[in-house]
């Protein structure tokens, strides 16, 4: 693998499984210090261990960034860490699919704090320790359901299309400041967080729907992610990459 995020150092939130595991254990193969975070030492040790096994650098991170105090100390422990703050990924998520009638605040309330209100307080606290020269870039995980939605999913589609709001605005702000915020958008991809939502029928379903014929994979995501966070992608800022082997497009 190249060596493309050589030095540089990289906070991704909910890294403890899944997309997020995955990202950081490919943005160190790529040279990144990666700053493993999730909710729980128990999820990020294996992972900062699994990184150091293999000869990479990584420190972790495990702060629940679901307040606008968390994700500042787990940007600025990061930085601490690194000497340097140079990519964010904006991974984690709390998800819980729910019909309309039975929609509780408290759901509402904590995907909101997760996955959209740290998005928020990551761009501010980002701004302030990324050297205004160098720059950096954030990347932030949305899905397809920003784009095209199902029953059951008004408070995760709409967190999801927010989120692609936050990553226009923000790239119109900061883009002086030269830190490029761009996002991906993953279709159905199997993760731990994903089987209580996930059965064998609806993937054949979703297979026989994809141009590409099979699921994505979290491999797949975790290299997009990493080719918006490396020079590669230099010009690209305010996109919302779309990683669903063609389904979202081509069924009507």
């Amino acid at each position: 693998m190249n060596q493309d995020l050589q030095g540089r150092v990289a906070l991704i939130t909910g890294a403890g499984a899944g997309i997020g595991r995955e990202t950081a254990l490919q943005m160190a193969a790529r040279g990144a210090v990666v700053c493993v975070n999730d909710l729980k030492e128990e999820l990020v040790g294996p992972v900062v261990k699994e990184i150091e096994a293999r000869g990479q650098r990584a420190f972790g991170v495990p702060v629940n960034i679901a307040s606008r105090e968390g994700i500042r100390e787990a940007i600025q422990r990061s930085f601490a860490h690194g000497g340097r703050f140079d990519i964010l990924v904006n991974n984690a998520a709390w998800v819980r699919y729910q019909a309309i009638p039975e929609i509780m605040p408290e759901t509402v309330e904590r995907m909101l704090d997760v996955g959209f209100k740290s998005v928020i307080w990551s761009l501010q606290e980002a701004v302030a320790v990324m050297d205004p020269e160098r720059g950096g870039s954030i990347v932030n995980v949305a899905s397809v359901a920003a784009l095209r939605s199902a029953a059951n999913s008004v408070v995760y589609s709409g967190i999801k299309a927010g989120i692609l709001g936050i990553t226009r605005a923000a790239a119109a702000e900061l883009g002086a400041r030269h830190i490029r915020v761009n996002a991906v958008c993953p279709s159905a991809v199997p993760t731990e967080g994903t089987q209580r939502n996930r059965n064998a029928e609806r993937d054949a379903n979703r297979i026989a729907r994809t141009p590409l014929g099979r699921l994505g994979t979290v491999e797949d995501i975790a290299r997009s992610i990493c080719f918006l966070a490396s020079d590669d992608a230099g010009f690209i800022t305010a996109q919302a990459l779309t990683v669903d082997g063609g389904i979202t497009l081509t069924n009507i």
